[in-house]
Order: C-alpha cells, then sequence, then structure tokens
C-alpha cells in the first residue's frame, strides 16, 4: 500500500474491472437478446456475447488499463490467447451450469463472469500486457 492512496496494482485491477464492465454489458446484451429474446442455449448465446466483448475489452485495456507500448501484433495476439481461454472457460462453464445442471442462466453468467475477470486480469498483466524492465535494471 501506498502512503495517502490505492497501490498501483489495486488501482490497475480497478480500471481492468472498469473496462471488463464496458465489454460484460456488451456480452450480457448478446446474452439476454440471445437466450431471452430469441430463445438460443444459454452456453451459445454467452459466448457469443464473449466474443463482441472480447474486441471492445482488447483496444480499452491496450490504451487505458496498461497503457501498452506494444504493437498491436504482439499484444493482440497475447491477449486473444488469453481471452479464447478465458472464452473456454465461459462457454464450457456456461454450458455445464445453464445446459447440464440447469441452473438460472443469468445465475450461471454472473459466477463465470466472476471468474473469467480474474482468470482474464492475470493473464493479461503478467503475460500480455506486461511490461519489459529496461536493459540494465
Amino acid at each position: 500500500m501506498i502512503k495517502g492512496g490505492m497501490s498501483p496494482g489495486l488501482k490497475q485491477f480497478l480500471r481492468f474491472a472498469l473496462v471488463g464492465g464496458v465489454g460484460t454489458l456488451a456480452q450480457y446484451a448478446v446474452l439476454f437478446v440471445g437466450a431471452d429474446v430469441l430463445g438460443w442455449r444459454p452456453d451459445l448465446a454467452s459466448g457469443l456475447g464473449y466474443l463482441l466483448g472480447s474486441v471492445v475489452n482488447y483496444l480499452l485495456n491496450y490504451h487505458f488499463t496498461f497503457a501498452s507500448s506494444k504493437s498491436h501484433l504482439e499484444a493482440a495476439s497475447k491477449f486473444y490467447v488469453i481471452a479464447g481461454s478465458g472464452w473456454l472457460l465461459n462457454t464450457g462453464l456456461m454450458w455445464l451450469l445453464a445446459t447440464q445442471l440447469v441452473w438460472p442462466h443469468w445465475w450461471a453468467q454472473l459466477l463465470v463472469t466472476g471468474i473469467c475477470l480474474f482468470w482474464n486480469f492475470a493473464g493479461s498483466k503478467l503475460w500480455a500486457f506486461r511490461h519489459q524492465p529496461a536493459a540494465g535494471r
């Protein structure tokens, strides 16, 4: 903890969660329209929404959360490995919880969103947007 304020890591996590909230709104809108309006399976609607949210999340995380100086080729390729594994986690857990265990899909999605938040933050911070220390330090 830094005197008089939050630690830089906590600030970064809160920015990540804020950005993730924007992507989550996109995902939840697709889940609502897909599952509640059109009658799609919740895992499919959630998975499609996750893909849409990942585009929003990449751009905001690159510029706002991590202020990355990496090329988009490097940062995006790493980010989408993390996002792809997060998509598998999201869609797989939604399939298990909402389709197989017959949980209400909104309860399942809330739990899965929390799990994916920590998964995606760890992968983004530790790998996709990780700043390399300057040589000689």
